[in-house]
């Protein structure tokens, strides 16, 4: 009997074998996803004024522009953003099985999943807006390493990341009808007040990166005050004043709650307004869909990273020199410097700002070899009698509202001309045609400068230099405007308004690698 079993298994163990069974492979090594590579920041200048109404009070540092630090490579290689760039090769491995990552929450996100306004919400993401919530987590693979390094160097969850996304859809440019601005949707007043510039040539609201510093000022603060980052995102939504009258007038239905559920036990009382009610839900339901869009049937681009170098440009440039000198094209320096307004840089100092990942290491050498017709930003027209902007501006190839971009306190008389005698800053074809048709400085409440005309006394001041790019928001603010405009460019290179602060000496060149920004 037992010489037949074995008989029989011999005879089983043959045919398996024959048939082409084997063992179970060993697990093959997963492919290992891209690498952010982190650049180290800078920061420098004075801190800034307090938080507004929604800030809580805590003083905030000024960020400033990109700074960056020692290298042997580039003048850029350091830059206060994280430059997110693909990993290498992930070796032989055709056959390797990856995994997704399992879904993780640094919120209360999966207790809070089954409550109403979160399941209403996750329908309408899924469903009736589902082409814009695609639209947005598209965006979001372009900013994620920004957004989550900002919110990970504050100390913050990332998964308050959603609320940019519920702000704005990810859009740097987004323009509500209160006038809040940017990806975080700041009002002017508490932009400056978490030490975001805002004025007429540069808003940083508009700027992913140092919006997202702003906004992880502003939540920290809230979360200090509240200690709930669900009430932090209400009082960032609805005011820091209101969140906290609520939580004194219905103490006694709240005290009872605590972390996160205290947020709900207010927005039970109804004292909130609909919209802040529905803030945090809306929130929640954004990070359910997102972390899992394949469930819900969205499709999902994968854009490419906002990666970059920081490289020195003097005050003034156009975008235009600045994309010629980094061998690229106007709209991606615009699109990496979304903050500058007027298609060219501030007047004054030289600035920080980015080009191309891998562009930095040559820009200084490229930028002194362009003809100074490249770095001009404008010329000065002296208004004569009779003159108008639309009458300067035709002449010039320009309209008159671009025209007035430039001349934003030009005085005029009962007549609607020009009074005799200003300085007319007229701009370069590319100057202008890289300027941002920004909504009406008047209701963004940029601060203007007096009436008295512009006169050529005034534009030959242009010449000295202006505060550093990194002073505190509350003293660069009031500044909408240049007082001085600079005189035009000189035919020599050398003698040119812009170029000799524009141009980094080589002497200078590796001092700016291995020094902070004053």
């Amino acid at each position: 009997m037992i010489q037949n079993r074995r008989t029989v298994l011999s005879a089983l163990a043959a045919v398996l074998g024959a048939a082409g069974c084997v063992r179970p492979r060993p697990a093959v090594p997963v492919v290992p996803a891209p690498v952010v590579a982190h650049d180290v920041a800078h920061d420098a200048g004075n801190a800034a004024p307090k938080a507004a109404e929604g800030g809580g009070g805590a003083d905030v540092p000024r960020p400033v522009h990109d700074a960056p630090a020692a290298a042997a490579d580039s003048i850029a290689a350091a830059a206060s953003e994280p430059v997110v760039r693909p990993a290498g090769p992930a070796g032989n491995a055709p056959d390797a099985v990856t995994e997704a990552p399992p879904i993780t929450w640094d919120l209360d996100v999966e207790a809070n999943a089954g409550r109403s306004r979160v399941a209403y919400f996750v329908d309408v993401f899924s469903g009736r807006a589902k082409a814009p919530f695609e639209v947005a987590l598209s965006r979001q693979t372009r900013y994620a390493g920004i957004i989550g390094d900002k919110l990970k160097t504050a100390g913050l969850p990332q998964d308050l990341t959603y609320l940019a996304l519920i702000e704005s859809w990810y859009n740097p440019h987004a323009y509500s009808k209160a006038a809040a601005v940017g990806m975080w949707q700041f009002m002017t007043g508490t932009a400056r007040g978490v030490g975001l510039r805002v004025d007429w040539w540069i808003d940083e609201r508009r700027d992913p990166v140092r919006a997202t510093e702003g906004a992880a000022r502003l939540l920290l603060s809230l979360h200090e005050d509240f200690g709930s980052f669900f009430l932090a995102a209400a009082a960032y939504n609805g005011g820091s004043g209101r969140v906290s009258r609520g939580l004194t007038q219905f103490a006694t239905r709240i005290d009872p709650f605590e972390g996160e559920d205290r947020f709900f036990a207010l927005s039970d009382t109804r004292y909130l307004r609909p919209e802040t009610r529905d803030y945090v839900p809306k929130m929640i339901a954004a990070a359910l869909v997102a972390k899992q869009p394949d469930r819900y049937g969205l499709r999902v681009d994968t854009l490419a990273p906002f990666a970059f170098d920081s490289v020195l440009a003097p005050g003034g440039t156009p975008l235009a020199a600045i994309a010629a000198a980094a061998r690229t094209d106007v709209p991606t320096i615009a699109d990496l410097n979304p903050s500058v307004l007027r298609g060219m840089l501030p007047v004054g100092d030289s600035l920080w700002v980015r080009v191309p990942a891998g562009t930095g290491t040559a820009f200084v050498e490229r930028y002194a070899a362009l003809d100074s017709a490249v770095t001009t930003a404008w010329r000065i027209v002296t208004s004569k009698k009779g003159e108008s902007m639309a009458s300067i501006a035709k002449k010039h190839g320009l309209t008159a509202k671009k025209l007035g971009w430039y001349n934003p306190s030009v005085a005029r008389l009962k007549s609607g001309n020009l009074v005799p005698g200003q300085a007319i800053r007229v701009p370069s074809l590319a100057v202008a045609d890289a300027a941002m048709d920004v909504p009406n400085p008047a209701i963004e409440r940029y601060p203007r400068r007096s009436r008295r005309p512009v006169t050529r006394a005034d534009a030959g001041a242009a010449k000295g230099p202006s505060k550093p790019a990194g002073a505190s928001a509350a003293k660069s603010a009031p500044k909408s405007a240049p007082k001085s405009a600079p005189k035009p460019a000189a035919k020599s290179p050398a003698k040119s308004v812009t170029k000799p602060s524009a141009k980094v000496p080589a002497s200078k060149a590796g001092a700016a690698r291995t020094t902070k920004r004053p």
